[in-house]
């Protein structure tokens, strides 16, 4: 009989807590770490990893992934896989697959979706679990419920604010998906309809995650001209609720902005130093992804994207809201750095790749009509990568101790046809080899930390996140020194480099670099606090 059904040898160890490396062998029985040492000389195992000259990690938990619209198309997850990543936290912005009402099942966004993924026959969180798991995913999975989402489906996509009957029921919605094993809420208050929300309305929901001992992660209102006062809108929910807070991907856009992130993380220390329980992440890149459509003022969005249609359809309120484009470019809207990535085919299909302010060239248009036609000819469905970021403040935020890494991605293969960011690809990756071993931005040790413990902290894992015995076996080997990112801007359809092994729950779905048969991922849910009962420890959630 084995001693170990895995046993990996002479690795450094980096155990994600931020504490120094040390050489030690790590044993596997079923799904736990049950050694974290010297394994004995005539130990056995099934399977042996050599691990020599690698660093042998946690794997990685991404905070802030929108996969939760991919993962079924591509349920090997190889972007993930290859960069080390073993669990993707999804349901981030607002945005999430569930709740849905059948009568409002139309008014979705699906435009992440390609294939089978933009059919959602479900309707609450345990629904979306079953399809994901039939799926058989490489990854695990541990999902947010969003807030746009709630909002169409005790709502609608109006613009105005809920009534006290809506609020409640949007709070029973959250409830509800508590119930089933979600880990947190998000807001994303600066897409439509989540956007049309008041801060009352956010802190209801806020206050009902803080009861049910979720957190709560934003995409702030404002990450520009008010980058600052959405930042405090942010920690004034907290406040106000109780709410542990996570502010998603820290940043400043636009050139004016530039160096307001010092100012934004000193209110997230103060408010830390206060008693709040409050951090951030960031992706380690100075350009951003979103939909095209977030450029536009909320009254254009008003009903959702058929009313947008019909408005770009009527000469005077299309050049309303180009005005109010306009007024926006060389500030937060840069056309020079607004990469077209993906949208449904039609007549602009061959600029995918190229930037608003080509297509305005060609056109004759100005940079506000190109970006309106640009979105009518396709449904308005139209995603950008957009370049309005300062390199300098990636630094300011990555190296600050409650930040952690995140990718913001969805993209989980390179089998799309678009020109996406490079993030889904190259995100923790690009951390190990350009920020950490190149630039020496962080040491490795506080690498791993961001991509493990301090993500498992903030979302509640108590048996993942670290290498200690008696944890999950989720596990990353890579090289140390030739680990990288190799996808870029202008080719970002490349898988990262360097990563040797990785196991999932015990198990290897990758092995010397290759791909085993092993699909272990699974949906995690959030078991709800325990009374206390006297001499019997809790059991660690899963």
């Amino acid at each position: 009989m084995y001693e170990f059904d895995v046993l990996a040898v002479g690795g450094t160890v980096i155990d994600g807590t931020g504490g120094p490396a040390r050489r030690a062998d790590v044993g596997i029985r079923g799904d736990r770490i049950v050694l974290l040492g010297r394994a004995a000389p005539n130990a056995t195992a099934r399977e042996v990893f050599d691990c020599t000259g690698h660093v042998v990690a946690p794997g990685f938990i991404d905070l802030h992934s929108h996969a939760d619209f991919t993962v079924r198309d591509a349920p090997l997850a190889e972007a993930c896989i290859r960069q080390g990543v073993t669990t993707i936290v999804t349901g981030n912005c607002g945005s999430s697959p569930f709740p849905i009402t059948p009568e409002r099942r139309h008014a979705i966004d699906t435009t992440l979706a390609r294939g089978g993924s933009a059919d959602m026959p479900w309707e609450d969180f345990d629904g979306f679990a079953r399809a994901v798991e039939e799926a058989e995913p490489c990854v695990n999975l541990a999902a947010l419920v969003g807030h746009s989402a709630l909002r169409i489906a005790a709502v609608g996509t109006e613009l105005r604010p809920a009534t006290a009957d809506e609020t409640a029921h949007m709070c029973e919605l959250l409830a509800r998906a508590a119930e089933q094993g979600v880990f947190g809420m998000s807001t994303g208050l600066i897409y439509a309809p989540g956007s049309f929300a008041g801060t009352d309305e956010v802190v209801a929901l806020a206050t009902e995650a803080r009861r049910a001992g979720l957190l709560y992660s934003t995409h702030i209102r404002d990450e520009g001209d008010h980058l600052v006062e959405a930042v405090t809108e942010a920690l004034d929910t907290a406040r106000r609720s109780g709410v542990r807070l996570q502010v998603s991907h820290l940043k400043a856009m636009g050139p004016a902005n530039h160096g307001k992130v010092h100012e934004a993380l000193a209110l997230i220390e103060s408010a830390a130093a206060e008693g709040l329980d409050v951090a951030c992440d960031v992706y380690p890149y100075a350009a951003s992804s979103t939909r095209l459509t977030s450029r536009l003022p909320d009254w254009a969005l008003d009903g959702g994207l058929d009313a947008l249609l019909a408005r770009l359809d009527n000469p005077k309120t299309r050049e309303a809201i180009a005005a109010e484009l306009r007024a926006k470019t060389g500030h937060t809207f840069l056309p020079e750095g607004t990469v077209i990535a993906a949208m449904p085919p039609g007549r602009y299909s061959s600029w995918v790749g190229r930037t608003v302010q080509d297509i305005a060239v060609a056109t004759g248009r100005d940079p506000a009509e190109a970006s309106l036609d640009v979105l009518r000819a396709h449904q308005a469905q139209v995603w950008i990568v957009n370049h309005a970021m300062s390199e300098a403040d990636v630094d300011t935020v990555l190296r600050h101790p409650l930040s952690a890494v995140v990718s913001d991605g969805w993209e989980l293969d390179t089998a799309t046809d678009g020109h996406p960011h490079p993030r889904h690809f190259g995100t923790f990756a690009r951390v190990l080899a350009r920020y950490t071993r190149d630039r020496q931005i962080l040491t490795l040790e506080d690498a791993i930390r961001k991509m493990s413990a301090l993500p498992a902290a903030r979302l509640g894992l108590t048996d993942r996140g670290t290498l200690s015995e008696g944890m999950v076996a989720d596990l990353a080997v890579f090289d140390p020194k030739t680990v990288s990112d190799t996808a870029t801007y202008d080719a970002p359809l490349a898988y990262a480099q360097g990563i040797r092994h990785v196991l999932v729950n015990g198990r290897p779905v990758l092995r010397d670099g290759t791909f085993t048969t092993h699909r272990p991922g699974t949906v995690l849910r959030k078991r709800p606090p325990r009374p206390p009962w006297p001499g019997v420890p809790p059991t660690p959630g899963r």
